[in-house]
Formats: structure tokens, C-alpha cells, sequence
């Protein structure tokens, strides 16, 4: 179930943040801010509140309106009597309207009234006026701010299928916008977002950054709507012209398990060695290379095999029009293969399967239609849609068949681009050079871009120095589905940023420093996304983990295997135990890398750190635990979940005393002169008042005193003044009753 905000509750039941937060603080519930996850016992309690509140008011509206109809009855009555006398006294003629007379007075108060009435009119009808106005206006200036409407389709009741029509009360923002520029959107004083935030229970600033559920619930305040701006600069972008699109060179990704002969294929179709160059033989960054077919280009990705670069490979995967999913005709559908063909789905993007190695003995390339069959990839030649085609990278048979059904695969595509808009693409890969700088490969996929263009790419901004493609020959400009190693940048992006040329560097500096200031923001946030033992029982009570993640690490195998089993089987209703790794090695740079994005610690069993991985896990913040015996490792991580458990809570009485007299005090109420019969009393303790066996308040001393002293602790056979919190009516002979709350860890076996 997803988790509610208090500011998300309110909204709900219509009234304000702060009004929930005094309803549940009534209700003995301690939120801390608008911000925190509204419990299921929260939920329930304040629906209860509502629904009694509901029902009161439901009957009160029943009483009242008995009332009014006593009242129009009796003033019906009255009216008849009134016409009756009228009727008489127009019988027996005029009637004098002397000054002071009797009838003057009442003609005198009549007109009085009438007159209030008609001002108290005139004044609703002026007041209707000006909301009006106001609404117009702040629409108008909403738009002259720079408000952007955006555009809905909604079906309309004249008879057209859709209709096209404006919504003005829409905002665009970035996350962690200012509350100044916020107050701007609107078209209010920044003071007044202050004011709003101050009662909330947040301090803040003109310039202090907003994140995106405090945007949302500050917007909806003033009945606007928000959509948050994907990146910083795409309102820049410059859109495509249908008139100028052109047809544009496919974009394919070459996937699939580690050794399968995914760079081979590309070695034999560039015909350049570009395997020899990796450590052991596996890629271990993302190229990109243009090859031609029949007079017709295509732009092929390379992605890295090995496990460790998933994130990479989903990036791969996310800019390109088609994939090739190469398989080894003798080895079959790997984890990687599977999780090469998650990726291709999630980006929606059509697969074309490459069975590999058929040069091979063992080779069953059947073995392998069948295979993928199983994860809904069903051949032509067995009356799917999927293309498949047996091929030998290391001899090159039937390599010209794949490329030519590429082709035709790009056909039914239709793909185009616009040349004449300035360039947008992805950064594929990054990296420093001695000599040269930042050289960035950017896959540019509309527009074009040339040497000395103002760009960014990332956080990083620039001016093209060079152009370089992936034979290494200079080139004047690069156009759509065109890969391409450019210089000039003054940092380093990332791999998978957004690359864009700008109008000038004017443009270029804003957009960098918007989107490093955000970026600031989020590590400062999100804690660079790193997780210790010791964050997780707040991050599971704030409903952030649900399950406890491990990557194990092991000297060999078995231990592994026997590791992840212990450990995997413990769990409790509550949270649970997800071993995300278990691989036999040293713990590297990759391990801490998952770890970091996905909230998990590591446990190493047997093994050392390399130096890389301990200083990025220093840097990212993710906890790292070594054992040598496995009873060990599996008592921690219990304790760790049974840390997570929520602890059991019950009474212990401690004290009780019985009520011999009462004492009024000025400004402090009544007094109860009791007798403390059994155990003790102190000034910390919970209290329960009963009267005849039945319990008439529960809650906390107010003071407790001997004679006019205030004092911490009464003990039994002594007397005492004690006063209760918020309660006066005490009476002779009741019994007060002290008791302690008392919390007890659980166990995992108590679960």
C-alpha cells in the first residue's frame, strides 16, 4: 500500500496541514511535520473524528431546522392575523398619519430596515464582484509571470471525439524550485509562501529550495496544479518541424550475456579489433560506431557484458530504436540474456535475436528458439514476430543477412529527425585525456550541433572545441543518429546525461548552474543514497525499507550458498531479508555501486576490500561488515532486524492511592488530599481515576505535593496533594491509580 502524507490527509478531508497536525496531536499522536507518513492508525483515528464530528453536525442541522419551522409557522400565523386587521381598519377609512402618532413610528422603523437591507445586498453583490475580478486577474498575470499552460485533452459532450482545451491553472516546475520563483509562478509575495510554510512548522527563507511534495501541497493551496520539468533546459529545446524531417540512421544496441560475441559481431562488422583493447576480453564502457549497409547507415551501441554495468546497459537501452540480443548457440538464455530482454521491454523497443556461434559443434540453435520462447520471445519461422538469425561472428556467415533485416526492421519504423533545430542528444561516454581535456561521446538523436556551439551536457557546460568520429577523423558537425567524441567541456558528465546545444553561452552557463544547484541539493537530501545498519530502523519508520537488502561476498561457492540460505530465511511480518548479490570474490568497485543505488549493506565472508571499493563506499556512504565465522554474520543481521521490530508496550502499576479530601486553589483547581495505600507515587507517572470500579480519566499528574512542598516521590503510608492534568472533578472517596508504560523488545521468535 502506498504511504500517505499528513499534507495528502488533509487535502482529503479538505481542511489545512495544520489543522490535521492540532487533530492528531488531540488524538495523542505525535507527527512531526505536513511531511510525515500518516500511519494506519492515524488514518483510522481522525476518520472516526470526522465521521462522530459528521454526525453531530447532522444532528445539530435537524434541530435547527425543527426550529426554523416553528418559527415560519408562527410568523405564518402572525401574517394572518395581521391582514385581518388590516382588512378592518380599511373598512372604517383612513387612518391618520399625524407626526408622532403611533403609525408614523412603525412606517419610520419599517423604512429603517428595509433600507439596512437593501445595503446589506448591494454590499454581498459588490463583494461577488470583486472575487470575480480578482479570479480574472490573477489568471491574467499568472500567464504574464510565466505560469505555462499546458494543453488537455478531454472529451467533450458536442459530439467530437476530443476536444482541445487550455488548462491555465497548471505550473511547470523544477524540483527544488525557491520559494521566490514559486511565489513568482503564482503571482503572490514570497512572504505570503512564508507565512503558509510557518504554519506548517517550517522556517524558511525567500531563497531557500522546495521539495516537490511541498511545491505540490503550497500549489494546491492557491487551486493550482503542478507538473514537475523532466530536467532543467528542456523549456529551451527547440521542437522539430514536420516540413524539415528527414529519414535518419537507426540507433541499435547490441546486448546480451557475458562471452556471448556481442563486440565480436561489432569487430566483424567494423572490421577493427576492438576486443584486444579490453581487460579480459569483456567491454567495460559503452562505444558507439556508424557502419554502412547497402548505401544505408546504422549506428551501433555497445554495451558492457559483464553483470556489473546494468545500469549502463538500462541507459543503452533507453536511447536506441532497436536491439540485437546476441545468444550463444552453446550455452543457451544466461541471467544477463533474461535481464538484457527486461531492458529492451521497459524501453519498448522491438528485439531482433542474433544466435551466435553456430560455427561451434555443440552448437542447437533450436535449443535456443525454444529457450527464448519461454521468456515470450517466439521466432518467424515458428510463428512469432521476433527475428532471428543464426550467425558465426568469428567467420562472418550470415552477419550481412542480420544487417539487411536491421534495415528492414528500421523501415517499418519509419524513423525520422529534424536537422535544422539545434542538437539534442545523450552522453554516452565521458572521460579525461592527457592533452585534450574532457573528450564526451554524445549520441546525437535531432538537430545539429558544430564546433564552436555553446552546449551542455549533464552539469557540464561548454564550447565545441573538436569533432571527432569513431575512426578518429575530424568532422565539421554532427547530425541525428550520429555518434561522435567531442572536446571543449569544462568537467566531466556522467554517462546517460542529456546533451543539448545552446542558443549561446549565456544559455548554456543558466542551465549548468540550475542543474547544479539541484543536483547539490539532491546529495545533500538524499545522503548520496548510501545506507548503515544504524539508518534503517528510521528509514523503516518513516515507510522509506521495507525489506533489509544484502550483496554477499564469499572466498568460494559453497560458502556463499550456504550464507545467502541463512540468511535469506530469515524474516518476519514486518521486514525481511532480500539477498539482491551473492558472487564469490573480492568485494569491488561494481558491489559498492548496487549497493549505493539500491539501499543494501555487504557482507563479506572470507574476503578482503580492494582499495577502489573501500574509498567509494567511504564516499557513498554504504556500510560494509567482514566475518570469519557464519553464526556471526547471521546473529547480526538478526539483531539488526529485531532492532527493526516495533517493541511491545504495557502497564505496570506502581502505585495506588485513595482520595480523603478536596481542596480548591485560585488559577489551579481542585486538590485531591489522598493517602498513598500501596506502592508509590512520582511526579512522571501516568494516572487512572476511577470512581465505583468504573475508570472516569486517564492522564498525567499535574503536581504532587507534601504539605507546600512540591515533591518528586510519595511513598506508601504517607499522604500527599495530588493534581491532575486538565481535570477537576474529583470527589471523596475515589481511587487514583499510578502505572508506568513499559516497552519490551521482541524477539524474532515472538513474531
Amino acid at each position: 500500500m502506498a504511504k500517505v502524507r499528513i499534507h495528502e490527509l488533509a487535502k482529503k478531508f479538505k481542511i489545512s496541514s495544520n489543522a490535521l497536525l492540532n487533530v492528531l496531536r488531540d488524538l495523542k499522536f505525535e507527527p512531526k511535520s505536513h511531511m510525515s507518513v500518516a500511519t494506519d492508525d492515524m488514518i483510522a483515528a481522525v476518520t472516526k473524528k470526522f465521521a462522530e464530528g459528521k454526525k453531530e453536525a447532522k444532528k445539530e442541522m435537524e434541530q435547527q431546522q425543527q426550529i426554523k419551522a416553528a418559527v415560519e409557522r408562527k410568523t405564518s400565523e402572525s401574517k394572518a392575523k395581521g391582514s385581518k386587521t388590516t382588512e378592518r381598519k380599511t373598512t372604517v377609512g383612513k387612518i391618520s398619519t399625524k407626526p408622532g402618532s403611533e403609525v408614523e413610528t412603525i412606517v419610520k422603523k419599517f423604512d429603517k430596515k428595509q433600507k439596512k437591507k437593501d445595503r446589506r445586498k448591494k454590499k454581498v453583490l459588490n463583494e461577488v464582484d470583486k472575487q470575480a475580478v480578482a479570479k480574472t486577474f490573477k489568471s491574467t498575470m499568472a500567464n504574464l509571470v510565466g505560469t505555462k499552460s499546458k494543453k488537455k485533452y478531454k472529451k467533450s459532450g458536442s459530439g467530437d471525439e476530443n476536444e482541445l482545451v487550455e488548462n491555465q491553472n497548471l505550473l511547470e516546475v523544477n524540483e527544488f524550485t525557491s520559494v521566490a520563483e514559486l511565489a513568482k509562478m503564482i503571482d503572490i509575495k514570497p512572504a505570503e509562501i512564508i507565512g503558509k510554510l510557518f504554519e506548517l512548522g517550517m522556517m524558511a527563507t525567500m531563497n531557500q529550495r522546495l521539495d516537490m511534495d511541498t511545491i505540490e501541497m503550497i500549489a494546491s493551496e492557491y487551486n493550482f496544479e503542478v507538473t514537475q520539468i523532466a530536467e532543467v533546459g528542456e523549456e529551451v529545446l527547440q521542437e522539430e518541424k514536420s516540413e524539415d524531417l528527414i529519414k535518419r540512421a537507426p540507433v541499435v544496441t547490441v546486448m546480451g550475456h557475458v562471452d556471448h560475441g556481442k563486440t565480436s559481431l561489432l569487430d566483424y562488422v567494423r572490421k577493427a579489433n576492438v576486443v584486444s583493447g579490453e581487460a579480459g576480453a569483456i567491454t567495460q564502457h559503452i562505444g558507439a560506431y556508424d557502419v554502412e549497409c547497402n548505401g544505408e547507415k546504422i549506428t551501433f551501441l555497445d554495451t558492457p557484458g559483464h553483470e556489473a554495468f546494468t545500469a549502463m546497459r538500462a541507459r543503452g537501452a533507453q536511447i536506441t530504436d532497436i536491439v540485437v540480443l546476441v545468444v550463444a548457440a552453446d550455452d543457451g538464455v544466461r541471467p544477463q540474456t533474461i535481464e538484457a530482454i527486461d531492458h529492451a521491454r521497459a524501453a519498448n523497443v522491438p528485439i531482433v535475436v542474433a544466435i551466435n556461434k553456430i560455427d561451434k559443434p555443440n552448437a542447437n540453435p533450436d535449443s535456443i528458439r525454444n529457450e527464448l520462447s519461454n521468456q515470450n520471445l517466439l521466432s518467424e519461422e515458428w510463428g512469432g514476430k521476433t527475428i532471428m538469425v543464426e550467425i558465426s561472428a568469428k567467420h562472418g556467415d550470415n552477419v550481412d543477412k542480420l544487417l539487411e533485416l536491421i534495415l528492414l526492421q528500421a523501415e517499418m519504423l519509419d524513423l525520422m529527425a529534424d536537422p535544422t533545430i539545434r542538437a539534442q542528444g545523450v552522453v554516452i561516454d565521458a572521460r579525461l585525456e592527457k592533452g585534450r581535456g574532457t573528450v564526451v561521446t554524445v549520441l546525437v538523436q535531432k538537430g545539429t550541433c558544430k564546433v564552436g556551439d555553446s552546449v551542455v551536457a549533464g552539469i557540464q557546460k561548454g564550447r565545441i572545441r573538436t569533432i571527432t568520429d569513431d575512426k578518429s577523423a575530424t568532422i565539421p558537425f554532427i547530425g541525428p543518429s550520429m555518434p561522435a567524441q567531442i572536446t571543449g567541456l569544462g568537467g566531466v558528465p556522467q554517462a546517460g546525461d542529456s546533451f543539448m546545444a545552446c542558443l549561446n553561452d549565456q544559455e548554456a552557463k543558466e542551465i549548468s548552474s540550475k542543474r547544479a544547484i539541484i543536483k547539490r541539493e539532491q546529495d545533500a537530501r538524499n545522503n548520496l543514497g548510501g545506507v548503515t545498519l544504524d539508518q534503517i530502523f528510521e528509514r523503516i519508520k518513516e515507510g522509506q525499507i521495507k525489506e533489509l537488502r544484502l550483496i554477499i561476498k564469499g572466498d568460494v561457492d559453497g560458502s556463499v550458498e550456504v550464507l545467502s540460505d541463512t540468511l535469506g530465511k530469515i524474516q518476519t511480518n514486518e521486514v525481511k531479508t532480500a539477498i539482491i548479490r551473492k558472487s564469490v570474490g573480492a568485494i569491488s568497485e561494481s558491489d559498492v555501486i548496487l549497493a549505493a543505488a539500491s539501499g543494501a549493506f555487504i557482507i563479506g565472508f572470507h574476503v578482503s576490500i580492494d582499495s577502489r571499493a573501500r574509498e567509494l563506499a567511504k564516499q557513498e556512504k554504504v556500510d560494509i561488515r567482514l566475518y570469519d565465522i557464519i553464526y556471526e554474520a547471521e546473529d547480526e543481521v538478526k539483531k539488526a532486524l529485531e532492532g527493526m521490530l516495533s517493541p511491545d508496550i504495557s502497564e505496570k502499576f506502581v502505585g495506588m492511592a485513595e482520595v480523603r479530601d478536596i481542596f480548591k486553589v485560585p488559577k489551579i483547581g481542585s486538590i485531591a488530599g489522598s493517602y498513598v495505600k500501596e506502592g508509590r507515587f512520582k511526579r512522571s507517572d501516568k494516572v487512572k481515576l476511577s470512581r465505583g470500579g468504573k475508570i472516569i480519566y486517564t492522564g498525567t499528574l499535574n503536581s504532587l505535593r507534601r504539605f507546600k512542598d512540591d515533591v518528586k516521590e510519595v511513598k506508601e503510608g504517607f499522604e500527599c496533594g495530588i493534581g491532575l492534568e486538565n481535570y477537576n472533578d474529583i470527589k471523596v472517596g475515589d481511587i487514583i491509580e499510578a502505572y508506568e508504560i513499559v516497552e519490551t523488545a521482541r524477539t524474532l521468535e515472538d513474531v
